[in-house]
Parts: structure tokens; C-alpha cells; sequence
């Protein structure tokens, strides 16, 4: 390896020593280049995948590894019981925890965080340690394949599409369109409650999925019931002689 390469890696030249400007510059650099600020880092494994229970943490491997003055390449360590970002607001959340195998942005805060993240409130340093790797913090992933399972927001609107399945869930739910609703699905559609109210008209259609209705109970109607042009309410019959019977009564 040339000397222009080592000196590249160990970040001394020829030079660095030749003055006092000079040794004063390469301490400085050699004390910036232990200030650890942000890096890419691989999840390996997580404590929460998707439960509401309260912000997990992760392990993560900086991606990015480090060499030794002779340019060998020295991976990293696993970095254990890292914080990770959830978007949350007192008690309300977007629930998004990361996956193995995600690569994201980490950060490393500029002092020791042990105590302030036992205590949860406001803490005294639990060391004199600075800008450590012990101290990171997983933000967001920003290297991963295309998702699965998505909330896509867009110029055409917003699809939020899953593989399994989506649920709501809460005391009253509102949906309300100012032009249109569909519900469409490929085997069936299930309403139940106590109360099914309908607003409105309501019309068969004559589509891949017309049929029949099947009602199991009695089926109650204020005005009537018209069923082939004739009137349930107002129907007459041929009587023996000729003539009509009377509606029924």
C-alpha cells in the first residue's frame, strides 16, 4: 500500500508534524474523530413488533465499518438496547416499529442518556461519556425494499392497502362522503347490530353478484309491498263467478 494511502487511513502525513500549527491540527482531528454524530445502521433484532405496549428498543450494527491504520476493514459491534422513534403525542400514536433488517439513520446524542431513559424525566449524566455509540438513537429507516403493507398518499388520494386485514376500532366511527361510498369484496359483506338503520332508497342490482334477498324473520312494511306490479296491500283475485274479490282487509 502507498504511503499516500496509509496516510489517507491513519490521517497522518508527512507533514503533520512539521510545525506547531500542524501537530495542533492533527490532535485536533484526531479528537473529532472520535465525536460520533449520526451513521447508518442495520436492525438486528427488536424487543416490540407492533403491540401498543410502550416504545421498545432495538439492537443495530453501523453499517458503515472501520479500518485500522493498515486499511484493514473492521466490522462493528452489535450496539444493544437502542431507543427507537415512535411518533406519539401523550397518549396518541402512530404505531411503525422497525423490522430486523431494516436500515435506518441513527443518531447519537452528546451525553450520556442512561439515566434520562430509566427515569423518564429530566437526569443527571450517568457518566462523564460523550457523543458515544452508547448513547444512539434509532430515527428512521430510509434503506428498505418496496412495503407490503402501506398508507400511500398521493396526488390521486390516499390508499392504505394490507395483505391481512384493516380494523377500526372505536366508540362511534364516521364515514362520510360528500358523492360516493362503495363496498365492494369478493365473498361477502357482514352487518351487525342491534339497530341497522337505512336512509334511503335501495336498489338491486343486476350485476355479477344480483340474486335474490333471503329474510329469516318477518319482514314489516308501513305501506306496502309491490312485488311483480302487484300491490300486497291493494291485490285483488278472479272470484268463482267472474268477477273480483274485494283487497284484502
Amino acid at each position: 500500500m502507498s504511503d499516500r494511502t496509509n496516510a489517507a487511513i491513519s490521517g497522518i502525513t508527512p507533514n503533520s508534524l512539521s510545525g506547531e500549527y500542524e501537530r495542533q491540527r492533527q490532535v485536533v482531528e484526531q479528537l473529532l474523530s472520535r465525536v460520533r454524530t449520526a451513521y447508518l445502521g442495520k436492525v438486528v433484532a427488536v424487543s416490540q413488533n407492533g403491540t401498543v405496549e410502550g416504545i421498545g428498543t432495538l439492537d443495530v450494527q453501523p453499517c458503515v465499518s472501520q479500518l485500522d491504520g493498515t486499511g484493514t476493514v473492521v466490522e462493528h459491534g452489535i450496539v444493544h438496547t437502542v431507543p427507537y422513534l415512535r411518533i406519539q403525542g401523550g397518549s396518541n400514536a402512530v404505531i411503525l416499529d422497525p423490522q430486523p433488517g431494516d436500515i435506518g439513520l441513527v443518531v447519537v446524542c452528546d451525553r450520556d442518556t442512561s439515566s434520562a431513559r430509566a427515569n423518564r424525566d429530566v437526569s443527571a449524566p450517568g457518566s462523564l461519556r460523550k457523543f458515544d455509540m452508547s448513547d444512539s438513537v434509532y430515527v428512521a429507516t430510509v434503506l428498505s425494499g418496496p412495503p407490503s403493507q402501506y398508507v400511500l398518499i398521493g396526488p390521486n388520494g390516499i390508499d392504505i392497502v394490507s395483505p391481512v386485514r384493516i380494523r377500526m376500532l372505536a366508540p362511534t366511527i364516521i364515514m362520510q362522503a360528500d358523492d360516493q361510498i362503495g363496498l365492494q369484496a369478493g365473498a361477502s359483506v357482514d352487518t351487525a347490530a342491534p339497530v341497522i338503520g337505512l336512509d334511503g332508497a335501495m336498489t338491486q342490482g343486476d350485476g355479477g353478484f344480483g340474486g335474490g334477498a333471503h329474510i329469516r324473520s318477518t319482514l314489516t312494511a308501513d305501506q306496502d309491498v309491490v312485488g311483480g306490479g302487484k300491490s300486497l296491500h291493494d291485490h285483488t283475485h278472479r272470484d268463482s263467478e267472474g268477477g273480483t274479490t274485494s283487497p284484502p282487509l
